[in-house]
């Protein structure tokens, strides 16, 4: 378990960190994360779109005012502040990813999922395995990813309460995601143990099964869970 995570003074009264209750006997941390601040910048906030689209309209702003015929401090001068005003919308933008990473934390027991988030108000979304009906993987550039969670039909979040810990564009069915985390790959081994271990389920029966209905395709990424089964499936992120 991690011990460098984010532990502002706002969360000393937590039982136990990230949780919003101490543990049972029988219950133990498999892993604590957070989001990546940079990650988050780049694939929810799009940061470096938004930076290319402000840098297309100062060169636009140059360009267009060279062969009007302005003049050249003029287009200096309007072009500088174009660029300052970008440049603290951009930072804006880092903030508030690095505010969302500061203030998450996911937690992965042998019996459930506990997201800590939100920046203003803070909310812990306790996830039982038992609830969880798939598991996918997404993963990126230098071992972070996604992993988004299916939940039981009966437990219903609303997508603006978990934002940005959610599956993008799933609004009718929101699933709770942990999102751009380190070594993505390790965690998604660590939660299919835990929930084999928690449904009595082998995990090298729900392998055999997952190549057996691929005909060699090779492993699935997606991995739908009914009535204590690993059912897999064919897509992923």
């Amino acid at each position: 378990m991690r011990t460098d995570l984010n532990n502002g003074r706002e969360y000393e009264l937590e039982a136990e960190y990230g949780l919003p209750e101490t543990l049972p006997k029988d219950e133990r941390v498999l892993w604590q994360g957070s989001p990546n601040h940079w990650v988050i910048a780049k694939e929810v906030f799009f940061i470096r779109v938004i930076a290319a689209y402000f840098l297309a309209i100062i060169l636009y702003q140059l360009v267009d005012g060279y062969y009007a015929g302005s003049l050249i401090n003029g287009l200096l001068v309007s072009s500088a502040w174009m660029a300052a005003l970008s440049l603290i919308g951009l930072l804006l933008l880092w903030s508030l990813a690095y505010l969302v990473s500061r203030t998450t934390v996911y937690t992965l027991t042998n019996k459930r999922i506990v997201m800590r988030v939100g920046i203003v108000l803070t909310m812990s979304f306790n996830l039982p395995l038992k609830t969880i009906v798939a598991a996918d993987v997404r993963k990126g550039k230098k071992g972070f990813g996604d992993i988004p969670l299916t939940i039981c039909a009966d437990t219903k979040i609303a997508y603006v309460h978990l934002w940005p810990h959610a599956r993008p564009f799933h609004l009718a069915n929101p699933k709770p995601m942990l999102r751009c985390i380190d070594q993505v790959e390790h965690v998604s081994t660590l939660l299919s143990t835990a929930w084999c271990a928690e449904h009595q389920v082998e995990l090298n029966q729900v392998q055999n099964l997952t190549k057996t209905n691929l005909g060699g395709l090779g492993s699935s990424n997606d991995l739908d869970i009914q009535q204590n089964q690993f059912q897999p499936g064919l897509g992923t992120l």
